[in-house]
């Protein structure tokens, strides 16, 4: 099941994260990029898709001008209800740090292959055209950046 691997990693007794079950948002197509201050900084990017959040972490600030590529390393599916997540993820917890919501909005979904999204994001940071290309040398890491208008 999709969300299996999200529901392992967590003890739900000690995380206010939400518990996985599959559904679709009623907004739409939603994204949301979340600030995570963990071991290290990162931010994670999810996107609705197949009644789940599609999620990568991305190292460093997302891409909001072209020309600048940033690694995303996809991770677990998450939950629709974690879009709206904000808040501390206990010490000796999985991810622990806090989470905060750095941007969120609708996407229009333009191509979709096993191994490349193309969509248009409609937040209050990321606007535009924008690309996860999986790489070849490990299919858990993608290149995530804003296209060409």
């Amino acid at each position: 099941m999709p969300l299996d691997e999200y529901n392992k990693k967590r003890n739900f007794g000690k995380t206010s994260e939400p518990k996985g079950e599959e559904k679709s948002s009623q907004h739409g197509n939603i994204f949301v990029i979340q600030k995570h201050q963990a071991r290290n900084l990162h931010y994670d990017l999810r996107i609705e898709l197949d009644g789940v959040l599609k999620s990568w972490a991305v190292p460093k600030e997302p891409p909001q001008k072209e020309g600048i590529k940033r690694l995303a390393v996809q991770t677990e599916d998450h939950p629709m209800d974690y879009a709206g997540f904000e808040g501390e993820i206990v010490k000796g917890e999985y991810g622990a740090g806090t989470v905060e919501i750095w941007d969120s909005g609708t996407y229009d979904l333009e191509e979709k292959k096993e191994d490349k999204l193309l969509f248009n994001l409609h937040g209050k940071k990321m606007k535009g055209n924008f690309a996860l290309i999986q790489l070849k040398n490990d299919p858990k890491n993608w290149l995530f950046f804003k296209r060409k208008e």
